[in-house]
């Protein structure tokens, strides 16, 4: 069958994409970036549009032409930067299923999540829930999937986020440690995604997909660390409720500079109102169970990879914060004191050109550091965070030559600081 897959290259979109390909179905990826799709799985064709600017039928036509099934695993946590919740989740996707009935489109299968209802806490379940209701009314053959924690041999969002705090160092910080979780399998989502889309799941249904057994967060953080091969943490701190609010707070303002954190506040009322489901219905369609948290991580067993992962996503705001406070905090330096700083050139240059120059790298520098915070910019900013300590030392090495031997090491201390940015710019590739 011809299908096309909404959010193609993401977490779920691109495991569904290489299962259907590999079944035999003509695939279509669809996607912000057709570079990304291309790169990641060149075997399938991509179309590149962002799902925010088809809010009506009329958009979304060419898209569908001669596409038999629509796969939609697109979505977004929360709005930011670079989500507008309300129109990826629910405007475009019932403009979408309008589309659909004029079109060859004969099955759409959506993939939402659990609590999606329209009284949900959260306006991402909520969104989710319209966009559920209006498949309903608007096509005849359709299948909602509503999968648990997804675990995968990858991690993105979520998963990476427990990877990261089972990677926590000696000890394990929680909050919500007792909320109850049910993971799946992302092999048997795309197990299940294939059958919908084979017709071997009766349509007009909805299924959970989620283990047999649920699990306080605290059992599946500790069951992660063993599979990671981290050591037994040594003591467990239980962090407060209002610490919680705290953390998602700062972690929603950062979503307004482009960074999708795992713990905004919508991920922490998600948590909070348990992810848990009821298998049964499926089983009873399909005829067996979905693989146990045991399952999963028995199929894929970590090696050194998953521990730099998770270590890596740990410290990647410890590196971005870093880096933004050294540029920032030395340009503010010479900017404060123009004079004492141009004196170390000024016997090279004259005064007025020391100055200009001192106080022209003191801006760029406060630039690069305001640049890093904001995440569309920030592997760029390491870039160029690059570029410039060389060409300081460049132009330092001309001028005065004698601060490489400085007892100080002003020329030499620039060197860890080139190489936690080059590092910072490989962790902050996403895709």
């Amino acid at each position: 069958m011809r299908v096309l897959i909404l959010g193609g290259y993401g977490f779920i979109g691109l495991a569904v994409a290489r299962h259907l390909h590999a079944a035999g179905h003509d695939v279509t990826g669809l996607g912000r970036s057709r570079d990304t799709g291309q790169r990641l799985f060149p075997k399938i064709r991509w179309v590149s549009v962002d799902i925010s600017s088809l809010q009506s039928p009329g958009q979304w036509h060419p898209y569908l032409e001669n596409i038999d099934v629509v796969v939609n695993a697109s979505g977004a946590l929360q709005d930011g930067a670079k989500d507008d919740l309300s129109r990826v989740q629910d405007t475009a996707i019932v403009a979408l299923v309008s589309a659909c009935g004029a079109s060859s489109v004969r099955r759409f299968v959506q993939i939402s999540a659990l609590g999606a209802l329209a009284g949900a806490s959260t306006e991402f379940m909520r969104s989710k829930a319209r966009a559920d209701e209006a498949l309903k009314r608007g096509i005849t053959s359709w299948i909602i999937l509503r999968p648990g924690l997804v675990l995968g041999p990858n991690a993105y969002g979520g998963s990476a986020f427990i990877r990261m705090l089972a990677a926590f160092p000696v000890v394990q910080p929680l909050a919500l440690a007792d909320k109850k979780i049910q993971t799946v399998a992302l092999g048997d989502v795309t197990r299940i995604v294939l059958d919908s889309v084979e017709g071997l799941l009766p349509a007009g249904a909805e299924f959970d997909l989620v283990e047999p057994q649920a699990r306080p967060l605290r059992h599946l953080i500790a069951r992660l660390r063993e599979w990671l091969g981290v050591p037994p943490a040594r003591a467990v701190f239980r962090l407060p409720r209002w610490s919680v609010a705290c953390i998602a707070w700062f972690a929603d303002l950062l979503g307004h500079l482009g960074w999708r954190s795992p713990l905004r506040s919508t991920a922490m009322r998600v948590a909070a109102d348990e992810v848990l489901g009821d298998s049964s219905k499926l089983i009873a369609a399909c005829g067996y169970e979905l693989s146990s948290l045991e399952d999963t991580l028995d199929a894929m067993p970590a090696t050194v990879q998953e521990r730099w992962f998770a270590r890596l996503y740990l410290l990647m705001p410890i590196m971005v914060a870093v880096l933004a406070a050294f540029w920032i905090g030395s340009g503010a330096i010479a900017l404060l004191d123009v004079g004492w700083a141009s004196a170390i050139i000024a016997g090279a240059l004259p005064p007025g050109i020391a100055s200009g120059m001192v106080v022209a790298a003191a801006i760029v520098d406060v630039l690069l550091g305001i640049a890093i915070l904001y995440r569309p910019w920030a592997r760029h900013a390491c870039f160029a965070m690059i570029v410039m300590t060389l060409l300081y030392l460049a132009a330092g090495s001309i001028l005065t030559p004698v601060l490489w031997i400085d007892p100080l090491g002003p020329f030499v201390k620039t060197l860890p600081a080139m190489v936690l940015a080059l590092a910072t710019s490989v962790v902050l590739e996403e895709r």
